[in-house]
C-alpha cells in the first residue's frame, strides 16, 4: 500500500503532523516522469480517499493545501534560482525535467483534485505567486479550521531603570571621532553581511 510508509508519523492526541507534497507523488511526479503505472495511480487514486475518511474518523483534523502557482511565476523562479549562486541550492535535477511538462503536470493534478477532494478532506487552493500573502492566507484558514485557547501569559511590566551612578560619564557619541569609529563599523558590517534578498 503506497500511503503505508506514511502510517507511523501520524500525529498522535495532541500533536501536529506537516506533510510535504510527496503524500501525493504518485498522483503527480511520478505519474508524469513515468515512476510508476497507470494502473497504480488508479489504485492511488481510488484507495486515498478512503484511507482520508479512515483518518479522520479517528479524530483527526486533516486539511489539504495545493499552493497554485503560474507558469510565468514558475518561470521567474527557476530562472533566478539558475542565475543566483545563493539560490542555485533550490534548483533540481527534477525541477528542469519537469519544467517542460506543465500541462501534463496540471492534467495530473484535475485528475488528482477529482478523485481525492471530498466532504471530509477537500482540498484548499492558495493563489501563491505571492509567497507572503500564500503563507499568510495559509496560516489563517489553518487557525480558524481548528479549535484552540490562548496560551496563559502573565503581564510584563517594564521596571524603573537605575539611577546614573555618580562616577559614570556618557560618552560624547556626537564627537567627530566617534562618528569616523561608527562609520568604518558600519562599513565593515555592510561588506561582511551582504543583503540576502527577500527569501
Amino acid at each position: 500500500m503506497y500511503v503505508q510508509r506514511y502510517f507511523a508519523h501520524l500525529p498522535a492526541a495532541g500533536k501536529i503532523t506537516i506533510f510535504d507534497r510527496s503524500w501525493y507523488n504518485r498522483a503527480g511526479v511520478e505519474r508524469v516522469l513515468g515512476f510508476c503505472t497507470e494502473d497504480q495511480v488508479k489504485r492511488f487514486l481510488a484507495g486515498t480517499p478512503l484511507v482520508e475518511k479512515a483518518i479522520v474518523e479517528s479524530g483527526v483534523i486533516l486539511l489539504k493545501y495545493w499552493l497554485e502557482v503560474s507558469p510565468e511565476e514558475q518561470t521567474r523562479r527557476l530562472s533566478e534560482r539558475i542565475s543566483d549562486g545563493r539560490k542555485i541550492w533550490k534548483l533540481s535535477p527534477m525541477d528542469i525535467k519537469s519544467y517542460d511538462r506543465w500541462y501534463d503536470y496540471s492534467q495530473a493534478r484535475d485528475d488528482m483534485f477529482k478523485a481525492t477532494d471530498t466532504a471530509w478532506a477537500p482540498w484548499y487552493v492558495v493563489p501563491s505567486d505571492d509567497k507572503r500573502r500564500a503563507r499568510l492566507n495559509v496560516i489563517a484558514h489553518l487557525l480558524g479550521s481548528i479549535t484552540y485557547q490562548d496560551a496563559p501569559r502573565e503581564k510584563v511590566e517594564l521596571p524603573k531603570r537605575q539611577k546614573r551612578p555618580g562616577k559614570y560619564q556618557d560618552p560624547n557619541i556626537r564627537s567627530s571621532t566617534s562618528r569616523t569609529h561608527t562609520k568604518r563599523l558600519l562599513k565593515r558590517c555592510m561588506y561582511m553581511i551582504p543583503d540576502l534578498g527577500g527569501e
